[in-house]
């Protein structure tokens, strides 16, 4: 299967995209890249990712994600693999709105099942299309900001930019300096 890859800067750091057939089947931070190739091949089996620029339009409403337009993520379709169970809770998660948190109780409870908060808590762990699903909307009980694959760190920042904050010192990139599109030929090439 080959699948497109893009990568978009953010002040938290690049994100890679990978598309095909119209959605999204992946978004993580560059430096989860080694979880986005084990979530592809678990899903995939063998996949070939070629380096594109603006797959489907998906980078550029990412971008204007980025920008302030907090809609702009809403409705881009999405292939994330994933159990019965998980893809109800991700599709759970879509409906939290920018700007807005639940509690993984509280998405245990939409679902019809109050007692469930850990199995929505792994499985929110699971997402593999990071802020088309939004998982850093969900925190803990007590409204403490609990387990982000990308870190605690950008976590706080997305939500703050989601709520309109000015978001002031911005977390070091994890990497240093931009990559540029020489990082996602790289991961195409199956090198990181």
């Amino acid at each position: 299967m080959e699948l497109l890859l893009d990568e978009v800067e953010t002040p938290v750091g690049a994100l890679l995209l990978v598309a095909g057939g119209g959605a999204v089947h992946a978004l993580e931070f560059a430096d989860c890249a080694p979880r986005l190739h084990r979530s592809l091949a678990a899903r995939y089996g063998a996949v070939a990712l070629r380096g594109a620029a603006d797959p489907s339009g998906f980078s550029s409403r990412l971008r204007a994600y980025l920008h302030g337009d907090h809609g702009a993520l809403s409705g881009v379709p999405v292939e994330p693999g994933g159990t019965p169970f998980q893809r109800r809770v991700w599709a759970e998660v879509q409906r939290i709105p920018p700007g807005a948190t639940r509690a993984y109780g509280e998405v245990a409870a939409s679902l019809g099942q109050p007692s469930a908060s850990r199995a929505v808590g792994l499985a929110n762990g699971r997402n593999p299309v990071c802020l088309v699903i939004p998982c850093h909307r969900v925190i803990g009980a007590g409204g403490e900001l609990t387990g982000y694959a990308g870190g605690l760190e950008r976590k706080r920042w997305l939500l703050a930019h989601e709520a309109g904050a000015a978001v002031r010192g911005a977390p070091e990139r994890p990497g240093g300096a931009a990559r540029g599109h020489a990082q996602a030929d790289r991961l195409a090439a199956g090198r990181s």
